[in-house]
């Protein structure tokens, strides 16, 4: 393990661990600038700008037809951009001519979600692959093989052959691979969509480890909000060729602005009932029905008690709860109480920080007799 460390210092020496994000001043790992790509009458990617720091983990989704094939195929030079620059580890891609966008593209590491392995050779030759076609000489691309199988924790495998692997073994052979050319940027392309539950979790906490402990800056594309929830620091939303949207995980979980972010939020965040949903108005007589969305410490709040105090009347919780992205918890909590929605507000806007608490209200339920 610390030869294999050794070898990827060099690579990643810029970034110390514990250092905040924030902190390093080191430029973009990439760098996309008012980017567009047309096919004929469809804008694939429109304007789209978006920055990627180094040692970070970026999250980028969008639904099937959002625009990230696209854009992965722009980001390794299979794709031309119509309009825009596109920068990674300071060279401009457009720039480049297709004899130098050869050995660019070993800046790239990429994970592919069916795996993409050559089942005629075995675990060790397919790891070292890319190094053989670089001309690496035979003796430094094994050890260095071997250093990432074992670093994936496959040391024992290096002689067996794809098809005697599970599929969470597959995903960590085509990781070491894509670490083989020690690669500025490694882009998971949707890689663990044909995995099960626990071998996910297994793949992402590796990802994690490497991004942790070598400072390798990765680029997530999936269309899973759990995936990026788990490991990523910071999320863009793609729609129709656009980023629609775009800050820390813990922010965009707690408060999505987008339409579309809500929508793919929904499997991973508590939504009001819909037999309740179904029965809301704007105005009516009945009890009022609102949210209350919560970052950090204030998560836990009493938000029933201290409602309640201030509106004179019982607030009661519906439904909701509390999670946590990374050490961070976000809430989000349906609450009733006997007010109108003017009341409800003011008595909120005097109650909590309005940079952490979001009071929404959501409508009135039908008075029953």
């Amino acid at each position: 393990m610390m030869h294999f460390r050794t070898l990827m210092t060099m690579k990643h020496e810029t970034i110390s661990k514990g250092v905040p994000l924030e902190q390093a001043k080191a430029p973009p790992v990439v760098s996309l600038d008012r980017v567009s790509r047309r096919f004929g009458a469809v804008s694939a990617l429109d304007q789209v700008s978006l920055t990627i720091e180094k040692g970070e983990i970026l999250g980028l989704i969008g639904r099937s037809g959002a625009g990230k094939s696209t854009l992965i195929r722009c980001l390794n030079g299979l794709e031309r951009p119509d309009e825009g620059a596109i920068r990674v580890d300071g060279q401009d891609i457009a720039r480049l001519s297709d004899r130098d966008l050869q050995p660019f593209r070993r800046k790239i590491g990429v994970v592919f979600q069916h795996f993409n392995l050559l089942s005629a050779k075995t675990v060790i030759d397919n790891v070292a692959l890319p190094l053989k076609i670089a001309g690496v000489p035979k003796a430094e691309r094994t050890q260095r093989a071997r250093d990432l199988l074992d670093l994936v924790g496959l040391s024992d495998k290096e002689k067996a052959y794809p098809a005697a692997l599970s599929g969470g073994q597959k995903q960590r052979v085509g990781i070491a691979r894509a670490l083989s050319a020690k690669p500025a940027l490694l882009l998971s392309d949707e890689a663990t969509s044909a995995l099960d539950p626990e071998t996910t979790q297994s793949i992402l906490e590796l990802m994690r480890d490497i991004n942790r402990d070598l400072g390798l800056t990765i680029l997530l594309i999936t269309h899973e909000m759990d995936v990026v929830r788990r490991i990523a620091h910071r999320v863009a939303v793609i729609d129709r060729g656009r980023i629609v949207e775009e800050g820390p995980v813990v922010s965009v979980f707690a408060r999505p602005a987008a339409e579309i972010t809500r929508s793919l939020l929904h499997a991973v965040r508590p939504q009001l009932p819909d037999f309740l949903g179904a029965q809301l108005s704007p105005e009516g007589a009945g009890p009022a029905l609102f949210s209350v969305d919560a970052i950090g410490a204030d998560a836990g709040i009493d938000f029933a008690a201290r409602l309640g105090e201030a509106l004179g009347r019982p607030v009661t919780l519906v439904h909701g709860g509390i999670d946590h992205i990374g050490d961070r918890a976000i809430g989000r909590f349906f609450f009733r109480a006997e007010a109108g929605r003017e009341a409800l507000l003011a008595a909120s806007r005097g109650l909590f920080p309005a940079d952490t608490i979001h009071v929404e209200f959501l409508g009135h339920e039908p008075r029953h007799s």
